[in-house]
């Protein structure tokens, strides 16, 4: 087990590299955006050129986090194109001059790699493991969750997608559809995401890697994910504070009433 982690850990290592490397003359960090599903999905496929698993529950995850990773990536890579530098790393790059070429390598890409792989361990595990055992409750439920939450991530980006086309919506805030019950159903479904795919490599052996979706789920909600995008959002729309008074940040939950004042 201990070389396949560290033979993945080397690649995603490397491979963020290149990306950076490539987002230098573009001076564009967003590239790594669209890398970050399909990130996943190259680690997945190399344990599992490395382990040769051959149990349903291997295919099972492979076959689950290859396709919620490439929708997300072609998502993203689809968002991306032709709008330059995302406001994020543009303001990065404003507050760190000149040094950010190597700031963002740490930051930036380097980061998100040795993340990349620590999430992905219960996916990695479990292709090491490579358990035969038959299908059971947790596998259900895993497959449950991942279900509720590729329809949250995948329907959500649709809609907010749909949303952004219309140029009379650029300082409206979307609360319709599933964004009238969380203000951020991409980042529930992501959630539910790794939670799933943890469930069924809990059931074939790698209940150990608890820490993964727990990393994931504190990303999405305290650090990169919710607070981060938050800071800016209600003063670049209005309607935002009146949104966030109503609907629940995170788990899906009917719009509070608000008093008027």
């Amino acid at each position: 087990m201990g070389t396949t982690l560290l033979i993945t850990l080397g690649f995603t290592i490397a491979a963020f590299v290149v990306l950076w490397i490539i987002s230098l003359p573009l001076r564009n960090a967003s590239i790594v955006d669209p890398f970050w599903g399909t990130g996943f999905v190259a680690v997945a496929w190399l344990a599992y050129r490395l382990t040769s698993a051959e149990s349903w529950r291997s295919f099972c995850l492979l076959a689950l986090i290859t396709f919620w990773g490439v929708r997300l990536s072609l998502y993203l890579l689809r968002r991306n194109i032709g709008h330059g530098e995302d406001r994020r790393y543009a303001a990065m790059r404003d507050a760190n001059g000149p040094n950010f070429w190597w700031i963002s390598l740490l930051t930036v890409f380097l980061l998100q790699a040795v993340i990349l792989w620590v999430i992905s361990f219960p996916v990695q595990v479990s292709l090491v493991v490579d358990d035969q055992s038959p299908f059971g409750l947790i596998d259900l439920l895993g497959l449950t969750v991942w279900c509720v939450g590729l329809v949250f991530e995948a329907v959500g980006d649709w809609q907010l997608a749909r949303f952004r086309a219309n140029p009379e919506n650029a300082q409206r805030v979307l609360d319709r559809g599933l964004w009238r019950y969380t203000r951020h159903p991409n980042y529930f479904g992501d959630c539910c995401i790794w939670w799933g795919l943890y469930l069924i490599a809990s059931a074939g052996g790698a209940g150990w890697t608890v820490f993964s979706p727990l990393l994931m789920t504190l990303l999405l909600t305290k650090v990169s994910g919710v607070t981060l995008l938050e800071q800016t959002l209600p003063t670049r729309r209005p309607e935002y504070a009146a949104y966030q008074a109503r609907t629940s940040p995170f788990f899906p939950w009917p719009p509070r009433k608000v008093r008027e004042s």
